[in-house]
């Protein structure tokens, strides 16, 4: 395990327990966990994103701000949902966004989850074209995007432009060179996994995927990962990539953490319906003391077969208590992983 980061869906609601009662607070409080996130030693801060909810939604004016208040932290997000996104602006906003931070955005993105309103991406403008599914259009729009981020110049130059022009066709500005890299796939399934690899993207997987053969959470993903890494190997990509995988991990050290979690560790992986048609299995969550915790992360063949680890963070809870959940992972068990 080489790196450790945290993922907040960023919820917030007018609720009594909460310490994120609107969206200003979730979105300062998300920027404050950030830079303290940095200073105790954790590699990345990732944030979810979805349409039409109290949840984080445009990311890129937030990573940005956390950009411009940090400077080693990664930031990115898990996921992006590609149908809901204008790739040609969203390559000027992620470029914006990398400049800022100095080149440590890593972006996540993915053909998208099932959403808060019937087809949401419609409301923004977009449909599939004829013959072709939302999926589809998500899949295309993603790899526009990607064609795009590598700089290269496609429009023509006006004759007469308000500004001079450098010669030869125009690329989208601003460019930021080595971001192409950084882009990952969110995948369900094993051939989405694969074809993220064939397309030269990290890979992201979650606390979720599609039920492909009934096996337990944690070894249908080690088997998806696996699945990635042999079509990277055999697309002849000339870098290493990364594999992330998301986990809910508490670990108790504190009454409160035990009164918090203490019921979450005696949980198991359920399988259920995200989409009307499709099966899907859900990994467990972990919550021990320290020592029960470390033997049974051993266990979790996905998280060894990853490079990243993303932690899903309580972010209604405050930034303190953040703060504490992540120092305690870093100091209990992050050592035990591998890690630095």
């Amino acid at each position: 395990m080489k790196k450790i980061g945290f993922l907040s869906f960023g919820h917030w609601s007018n609720h009594p327990s909460y310490q994120t009662r609107t969206a200003a607070d979730t979105l300062l409080q998300s920027i404050d966990l950030a830079v303290a996130a940095e200073a105790i030693g954790l590699d990345g801060a990732y944030f979810r994103v979805h349409h039409f909810a109290r949840q984080l939604a445009s990311p890129f004016s937030l990573l940005s701000a956390i950009g411009a208040k940090t400077s080693k932290i990664e930031i990115g997000t898990g996921v992006i949902d590609m149908r809901y996104e204008n790739p040609m602006y969203m390559v000027e906003d992620a470029g914006a966004a990398d400049l800022i931070s100095g080149g440590r955005l890593q972006l996540g993105i993915s053909r998208g989850s099932p959403e808060q309103v019937i087809e949401g991406w419609r409301y923004f403008g977009y449909a599939p074209s004829a013959g072709k599914t939302d999926a589809d259009m998500g899949r295309q729009k993603a790899l526009d995007f990607l064609d795009k981020l590598k700089g290269t110049g496609f429009a023509q130059p006006n004759p007469y432009p308000m500004f001079p022009n450098p010669p030869g066709l125009l690329r989208l500005e601003p460019h930021s060179p080595g971001l192409r890299e950084r882009i990952w796939w969110g995948a369900a399934s094993n051939a989405t996994a694969v074809w993220a690899a064939e397309n030269g993207m990290n890979l992201q997987s979650s606390t979720l995927k599609f039920d492909e053969n009934g096996k337990p959470f944690h070894i249908q993903q080690a088997e998806q990962i696996r699945l990635y890494k042999e079509a990277w190997k055999k697309a002849g990509h000339q870098r290493e990539p990364r594999v992330s995988v998301s986990r809910s991990i508490f670990a108790l050290v504190t009454d409160q953490d035990r009164l918090y979690f203490g019921q979450q560790g005696k949980g198991a992986d359920s399988f259920g319906y995200i989409e009307a048609d499709k099966r899907a299995v859900f990994g467990k969550s972990y919550a021990a003391e320290p020592d029960q915790l470390i033997k049974e992360l051993a266990q979790d063949e996905a998280i060894r077969e990853a490079d990243t680890l993303l932690l899903t963070i309580p972010n209604t809870l405050g930034v303190d208590y953040n703060v504490h959940v992540l120092s305690a992972i870093l100091k209990h068990i992050a050592p035990a992983l591998g890690w630095k």
